[in-house]
């Protein structure tokens, strides 16, 4: 049986992200997402209530600050208690998975999409997507960009500016661009 663009996409296979399928849930993201980042700090209810409409999960004690962009919102799995400060975006092509006391300072990006790095594929409009897993009790601080197929460990901190762009493990503090582990922290 031949494979929808969505399974494509969430295979980490090539797909055309043009797709009506695609199209109508990125569509559906926006509409809530407009919703979402009209409403004021008092509506902190009415705002819970759009993330569980939007995400896949959503945890206890959620906190996103608006503005908030993703793509789908579908595929993203947020633990207990994260916090997310203004300007994040979430490009989730991809699966997110987000642990439980995630801290995202402001302007925090997560990326699973991508493009082929060949001309003649990236020509096409086919993209390609992996997941992202960001472990419990990590800090990342403000316009730190985690790229596709990364993975952060548990009660790890990721400097301010940082570009991820290969696994970080838990308990290290780690910065830079490329980002590297800056120090080690004793087990916990």
């Amino acid at each position: 049986m031949k494979k929808t663009e969505k399974q494509k996409m969430l295979a980490g296979e090539l797909y055309l992200a043009e797709d009506p399928e695609l199209t109508a849930e990125n569509r559906r993201a926006n509409r809530l997402l407009q919703t979402y980042n009209n409403t004021n700090a008092e509506q902190q209810e009415q705002r819970q209530q759009i993330l569980q409409e939007l995400f896949a999960k959503v945890g206890e004690k959620t906190t996103i600050v608006p503005p908030f962009h993703c793509d789908y919102g579908s595929n993203i799995y947020a633990g207990h208690k994260l916090y997310m400060n203004y300007g994040c975006v979430i490009l989730d092509c991809n699966i997110v998975e987000i642990g439980n006391n995630v801290l995202c300072a402001p302007y925090v990006q997560i990326y699973t999409a991508y493009h082929p790095v060949e001309p003649e594929i990236r020509l096409t409009g086919q993209e390609l997507a992996a997941p992202v897993k960001i472990g419990n009790n990590v800090w990342i601080g403000g316009n730190a960009i985690i790229c596709p197929g990364v993975t952060i460990g548990d009660n790890t901190t990721i400097g301010a500016g940082s570009v991820v762009v290969k696994d970080i493990p838990a308990n290290v503090i780690a910065a830079g661009n490329p980002c590297r582990i800056i120090r080690y922290l004793s087990d916990n």
